[in-house]
Parts: structure tokens; C-alpha cells; sequence
């Protein structure tokens, strides 16, 4: 059975780390719209979708997948349906239950990192809001993304498996999306990062990890791992990133 993950086509943005698990496991996985190649058509396939009024267990959003006859949407949801079957969760229910809790903190701190430059509204471009994200960005630095690390830090300062990842004695999917906040961090605030990294060294070692999986370093020298750009959750603007 091949998965089938929908997404949009131009950008990493929130079904990055649904990818990451699959491609960290050799799943085999259709990304529907990066597999058509006019990019009108491809957003207009999922737009179709989400609006099929008779849909079944119809997704407000993508990301989404669909595997037989199940559609999941949320990528949290996606990912906690997905784990057990790719070996990327204990069977231990309190070990599961905090990896998907772990992972919706991850999607709290995607929105906040979204809301650096779309403070206002998602109606609005960027640019009609710039001072606005000024303003939310030295709050975002200074105190928000120290907040979050220090959470992730911490859990993995108590992992009572002393492994080296967050949740049990072994990689889950949870440590791979850890991997995309911190390369994401990297590309969207190179400063702030770069002052902050060795604050949380457990955080890092978990990002350089997964960076020498060869799956993943594989997937990320090729063209499936899209490019980060400023029209995905992680943006780099020079006015929001100055030293």
C-alpha cells in the first residue's frame, strides 16, 4: 500500500515533518501534488478536495493523507496515526501518548513561527504588515523560541531511558520534527540561533543525529526535500533578523 500525502506543492511549510517520517522509514509515499507538474493544477486538486461537500472525514486543511480508505488530516494526528505502523513510537501507552503531546507542542511553535510574519491576518501580504512583525519577532527571539528549547532540552535532560532522544530508548517522530524546528531556525533566524544553540547542546545533538541518518541525509540532498523559502512557515526576511 503506498501512502498518499497531500500537500502543497511549493513549500515544506507543515507536512515537512510528515515527510520526514516517511522518508526516514523507506515508506513508500505518493506527494500527490509535487507529482503534477503545473503548479496551478496541483493547488487546485486540493482545493477540489476540501471543498467536496460529500466528502467522508472531510480535512478542514492539508496537510492530509489518505492510506486505503482513511483520510487523516493535522499533521500531529497524521503522525500519531502513523508512528505505530512505521516504528516510530513504543508500544508503551504513556511513552505514545507523550510523543503525541510533545508533537502538539511542535505544531503550537509552527504557529508561533508563522505568526512572526503574519501577525495580523493570513488575508494580508507580509508586506502590509511588516512593522507589526517587527515587533512580534523581538518578542518571538527574546522570548519564545528560549521558552520552547528549554521544554525540549529538559525533556531530554529527564528521558529516564538515558538515550539520547526525547520520548523512550529510541528514535521517534517526535525527534525528527525536533530536527526541522532547529533547521528551520536556522534558515528563518541565523542570528538568534546561532546565540542560542549552545544553550541546549542534548537539543542539537539530537538535530545532528537524525542529520547523519542515512535516509535522511539522503532525502535531504535530494529534490523531494523542497527548499526553504519565503512562502513557507520558516521565512527569512533581513529586516526581522538584524544582529
Amino acid at each position: 500500500m503506498t501512502y498518499k500525502l497531500y500537500y502543497w506543492p511549493h513549500i515544506q511549510g507543515r507536512g515537512e515533518v510528515v515527510r520526514l517520517a516517511l522518508e526516514y522509514s523507506k515508506s513508500k509515499y505518493e506527494d500527490v501534488a509535487r507529482n503534477i507538474s503545473d503548479p496551478d493544477s496541483a493547488r487546485t486538486l486540493i482545493t477540489e478536495f476540501l471543498n467536496n461537500n460529500n466528502g467522508v472525514n472531510l480535512p478542514f486543511a492539508p496537510p492530509f493523507l489518505i492510506d486505503g480508505s482513511t483520510v487523516i488530516a493535522q499533521a500531529a494526528l497524521i503522525l500519531y496515526y502513523l508512528a505505530p505502523k512505521l516504528n516510530l513510537v513504543s508500544d508503551n501507552e504513556d511513552e505514545r501518548l507523550f510523543a503525541h503531546q510533545i508533537q502538539l507542542t511542535v505544531t503550537d511553535f509552527l504557529m508561533e513561527v508563522h505568526d512572526t510574519h503574519h501577525p495580523i491576518s493570513n488575508s494580508l501580504y507580509y508586506e502590509d504588515q511588516i512593522e507589526e512583525s517587527k515587533k512580534r519577532t523581538i518578542n518571538f527571539i527574546e522570548n519564545r523560541i528560549p521558552k520552547y528549547l528549554k521544554y525540549f532540552e529538559t525533556i531530554l535532560i529527564n528521558n529516564k531511558k538515558i538515550s539520547d532522544w526525547l520520548v523512550g530508548s529510541q528514535l521517534s517522530y517526535t525527534d525528527l520534527s525536533l530536527f526541522q524546528i532547529i533547521e528551520g531556525l536556522r534558515y528563518a533566524f541565523p542570528y538568534a540561533i546561532t546565540k542560542l544553540e549552545s544553550k541546549f547542546p542534548r537539543v542539537i545533538n539530537v538535530r545532528n543525529k537524525i542529520r547523519d541518518i542515512p535516509a535522511i541525509n539522503a532525502y535531504l540532498n535530494s529534490n523531494r526535500r523542497i527548499p526553504f523559502n519565503t512562502m513557507g512557515v520558516f521565512r527569512y526576511y533581513p529586516e526581522l533578523n538584524k544582529k
